[in-house]
């Protein structure tokens, strides 16, 4: 595997069959974000109250005053867990007394909403939590049906990267498209909120399965014969590369792999799992250190992506919003990704992050517009971490574990994400607490993220043993290393992923 990309250097790094690959891997993505975030309007809460049946009679004003007005966070509003008994408002009402003139209000019994909840209609015309009534004690229900999806990526996360390494990536791609279509066209038509939650599950496994299939895979879509020839499956890997030699209008070698690498590619191989990314104490420190990164990037990015129903203003615009500034993001982050290293510049990116999240309590209540847009800052510097942190840690990992250990990290990122609806939950009781928690927990991942070791046009490291030698920054490349000679300023993960 050492001369690999050496073997390879015939085919460039650019050409129409990357391009191909390239666009085809990007379409698969278009479903996985708008499945991941579809909560956002599917889960949201309108404004609501206790239902009052047209058959109780009241006056005008009594139908007005049967709800309670309660002081939330010093503001008044119409109670949306309770009404003032209704047999009893409707003897008031029959008698012809005036609310708040003849009757005193605040010695009149409540009760629950027995005759079930009124939604407005402004905005959301039916979401899970009209069509279910998940609003006061069943409240919980709709963060829990979010942590569904994400407890579906931490099941498709620890399954994926074993099952890529072993039957290759494209199989499972294709074998997570078609779950993802089956779980989606169930959940469409669920009948209960367990039934959706269950689905859901199944869309995350898939989901993730998917994304993180691809994302190693990096190319109608081939095998990648980078992963055909670890396995001793030479003759396949050749007949791919030479397929995208005659596609990029180039001419491969009459032999593409020698005698010596034949022997070497077909030898016995070792099996690896993900206990691997965790047998040595050096190894395992940095996946350790990689599992905090990836929980706080994901509860940050996910938090900030899952709140922007909870936001002033028009739900549908500030969702457009937050999608926006992931566009710019990507550029940026890509262009400083070929030409800056990978822990200052992650270390950058999540300050940020953390410091908006701080900054946002300090903004006054009138000011709305303004906490917008510095969530927007926030969102953009999480999506560049987010970005950074795929690419770093696939860097950090040999070849014979990166998947699994992309899949360890990313199954670690799960918790994050899971507890990142019961964070903005917790909205509910004070409105800064969500900021506090993913502020501090993004500002204390940039100290953490400062000791992995630096990748930045290092040689990828192949195998379990090169990994350990690791400390800090990664070993030297050799003088006769060739990846950035072929690659230019291309980070070398990304040179495999196109293979």
């Amino acid at each position: 595997m050492g001369d690999y990309d050496d073997v390879t250097a015939f085919l460039g790094q650019k050409g129409p069959y990357f391009y191909r690959t390239f666009f085809l891997l990007n379409t698969l993505f278009i479903s996985t974000g708008f499945f991941g975030l579809f909560i956002v309007f599917v889960g949201a809460t309108p404004p609501h109250h206790c239902f009052i049946p047209d058959s109780g009679n009241l006056s005008e004003a009594w139908r007005k005053a049967i709800i309670p007005i309660e002081v939330v966070n010093g503001q008044e509003e119409e109670s949306k867990c309770s009404r003032y008994r209704l047999d009893v408002v409707r003897n008031l009402s029959a008698l012809g007394y005036i609310p708040g003139l003849d009757v005193n209000l605040t010695g009149v019994e409540q009760e629950c909403c027995v005759d079930g909840w009124s939604y407005s209609k402004d905005i959301y015309q039916s979401t899970i939590v009209t069509e279910w009534d998940l609003v006061c004690d069943n409240e919980w229900k709709t963060p829990f049906a979010s942590s569904t999806l994400f407890v579906g990526f931490l099941i498709g996360s620890l399954l994926s990267g074993q099952l890529s390494d072993r039957f290759g990536r494209k199989k499972v791609i294709f074998a997570s498209l078609v779950a993802q279509l089956v779980s989606v066209l169930i959940q469409a038509f669920s009948p209960s909120w367990e039934v959706f939650c269950i689905m859901f599950t199944f869309v995350g496994a898939s989901q993730i399965s998917l994304y993180i299939s691809a994302f190693v895979l990096g190319k109608f879509i081939p095998e990648s014969p980078r992963w055909l020839y670890s396995q001793g499956r030479v003759e396949e890997a050749e007949a791919i590369l030479r397929d995208a030699a005659k596609r990029n209008r180039v001419t491969a070698p009459e032999v593409i792999f020698k005698d010596t690498e034949l022997d070497v590619a077909s030898a016995p191989k070792n099996k690896y799992s993900m206990i691997d990314v965790l047998r040595t104490s050096n190894i395992r420190c940095v996946t350790l250190m990689c599992l905090f990164l990836w929980m706080a990037v994901n509860m940050g990015y996910y938090g900030l992506s899952l709140n922007t129903s909870n936001l002033s203003g028009d739900p549908y615009l500030n969702s457009f919003l937050s999608a926006l500034t992931e566009v710019p993001a990507y550029v940026v982050s890509t262009v400083l990704l070929r030409n800056c290293q990978r822990r200052p510049l992650l270390s950058a990116f999540l300050l940020i992050g953390g410091g908006m999240l701080f900054m946002i309590q300090l903004i006054p209540e009138n000011l709305q517009g303004v906490a917008i847009a510095v969530e927007m800052v926030g969102k953009f510097a999480f999506t560049m971490s987010f970005t950074v942190v795929y690419i770093y840690t696939a860097e950090i990992y040999p070849t014979v574990v990166r998947s699994a250990g992309v899949g360890v990290c990313s199954s670690a990122a799960r918790i994050g994400t899971i507890a990142a609806p019961y964070v903005i939950y917790l909205g509910s009781i004070n409105k800064y607490l969500p900021y506090i928690i993913m502020g501090s927990l993004t500002v204390t991942s940039s100290a953490v993220n400062l000791f992995l070791p630096e990748t930045f046009r290092k040689e990828l490291p192949e195998t379990v043993e090169h990994m350990q030698q690791c400390k800090g920054v990664c070993r030297k490349e050799p003088r006769n290393a060739n990846i950035l000679k072929k690659g230019g300023d291309t980070p070398a993960i990304l040179n495999e992923v196109k293979l």
